[in-house]
């Protein structure tokens, strides 16, 4: 799933996914991914989408608040992950609903636990979707993983 979204991330536009997703499929098929792991990016992609458009209650400021996480998100993020959160919700990339919008999304990611290159995919993707303003210095921070460290 991840390399299929790194192919998104560099050869799509967000309209193509919104609008012609049978075209990104012919088009991550025709690039050789399997049709399961476009099938599962397709729609963890999908969920990306459905959430910009669900409406969130204001949530507190990170300097003001703190972010408990639940079980579920513990063992799902790990300490060098929800620092990596904080740090870019200090930093002021991620204001808390974004913050809540990239734990929901990690949750919905493939695996036990995610790794702090592929939480950084999935905050680029989450950003890149909502089509945040971003400086190039972030997003080439948050894209700095090697496709061939990201697991299958």
């Amino acid at each position: 799933m991840y390399e299929v979204l790194v192919y998104l991330f560099e050869h799509c536009q967000q309209a193509d996914l919104a609008q012609n997703s049978d075209i990104v499929v012919r088009k991550l098929s025709a690039a050789g991914f399997e049709d399961a792991d476009i099938s599962e990016a397709l729609t963890w992609m999908a969920g990306v989408i459905q959430a910009t458009h669900r409406s969130v209650a204001p949530l507190p400021d990170a300097r003001s608040s703190f972010r408990a996480y639940a079980p579920k998100e513990l063992a799902k993020l790990g300490a060098e992950c929800r620092g990596f959160l904080l740090a870019l919700e200090h930093a002021g990339i991620l204001s808390p609903q974004t913050r809540e919008h990239v734990v929901e999304r990690a949750l919905a990611a493939v695996g036990d636990t995610l790794s702090l290159e592929q939480l950084k995919l999935i905050v680029l993707m989450v950003l890149w979707n909502l089509r945040t303003p971003t400086s190039r210095l972030v997003a080439e921070d948050l894209f700095s993983a090697p496709a061939e460290r990201l697991p299958s």
